[in-house]
């Protein structure tokens, strides 16, 4: 083997360091998103290993892109406008604040193997990447799985839990804050709708928040699986089709997310039940359509801007802000629903 073979890489003087590549990188050209002691750990890291940056290589890759990639996952033969319309609003939020640093957004929409795609950093397309999406895609993140163990570096909103580096919203209070609205409102015979058996963490959580605030009014919840459907809505419309045909005493409903909740009001309005009179409705997500329904859509809307901000702050490794476990908080918006 070579000595040429055996040089070390800036994968190596991240593990040495403590770090990702990408902020290897970052430091070794004196980037202000980097702090002076993590800088001075790279360097000497780098020192200890012998790693010397191939100029003549690598001069363009290791001045800053200043670009971010953003990755946004969808469902293999889903249309680009079916797409769930959180996640454009999220991508609005990412590309206001990447904006504002005075960076670019490199956007790209994957969905199989044939575009699977996690090397923009490592390539010298970005500085830092972001991923978002839909969960029920498996094989792409098992697909990102692999490349973040890899050393391949990015972060995460609403990621499947490990190993990402991942954002959520306060879902668990956001149930909460649901359960206590209903509650307030004189409901008693309360369900949630949302998949018992999905990836995304984040339902899990907005449904325990709901029931332990139930359970905390003496209240058991009714909860209600999705059948399945090609999409959210039309869950939502299923769901509700089944909860009425199994308790048609059901008189609040809190949904996992906003499409399924316009799906529950659909199924409800095709059931002759009026709304809010006969079921009260609360969605998740906050997305404009929610607003041009009737009635309006009474949800759990997180903090966007901050989100968007808080997600390149992460991906850029900004001193301030946590790799992992960050959370962006909700408001109870009232309309016509509840």
């Amino acid at each position: 083997m070579t000595a040429k073979m055996l040089r070390p890489t800036s994968f190596d003087v991240a593990e040495r360091a403590g770090v990702s590549q990408s902020t290897v990188s970052r430091a070794l050209r004196n980037s202000p998103g980097v702090n002076a002691e993590t800088r001075a750990r790279v360097a000497a890291a780098a020192r200890e290993l012998g790693y010397v940056v191939d100029r003549h290589a690598s001069s363009l890759r290791l001045k800053s892109s200043e670009t971010i990639a953003l990755v946004t996952i969808c469902r293999p033969g889903e249309d680009r406008s079916a797409i769930n319309p959180f996640y454009f609003a999220l991508l609005g939020s990412i590309a206001a604040a990447t904006s504002a640093r005075g960076f670019n957004l490199l956007v790209s929409f994957q969905e199989n193997p044939d575009n699977f795609r996690a090397d923009f950093v490592a390539s010298g397309l970005a500085d830092a990447m972001i991923v978002i999406g839909t969960t029920s895609n498996r094989a792409a993140w098992d697909y990102f799985a692999e490349a973040q163990a890899s050393g391949l570096d990015f972060v995460c909103w609403g990621s499947p839990g490990s190993p990402f580096h991942w954002m959520r919203s306060e879902n668990d209070e956001g149930g909460q804050m649901a359960a206590n609205h209903l509650v307030g409102l004189g409901r008693r015979r309360i369900a949630f709708v949302g998949p018992q058996q999905s990836p995304q963490r984040q339902f899990d959580e907005r449904r325990d928040g709901f029931t332990a605030a139930l359970a905390a009014h003496g209240l058991t919840p009714i909860v209600a699986e999705p059948p399945p459907a090609t999409d959210r809505h039309a869950q939502g419309v299923a769901a509700a089709q089944a909860l009425l045909a199994a308790h048609p005493d059901v008189d609040a409903i809190f949904a996992a997310s906003d499409m399924l909740a316009l799906g529950v009001l659909q199924g409800l309005k095709d059931a002759g039940r009026r709304v809010p009179h006969d079921v009260a409705l609360i969605g998740f997500d906050g997305i404009r359509a929610g607003t041009l329904a009737d009635p309006a859509l009474t949800t759990l809307e997180p903090d966007l801007d901050a989100a968007g901000e808080a997600l390149v702050a992460m991906a850029l490794e900004d001193d301030e802000r946590t790799r992992s476990g960050t959370r962006v908080p909700v408001r109870l918006v009232l309309r016509g629903t509840a």
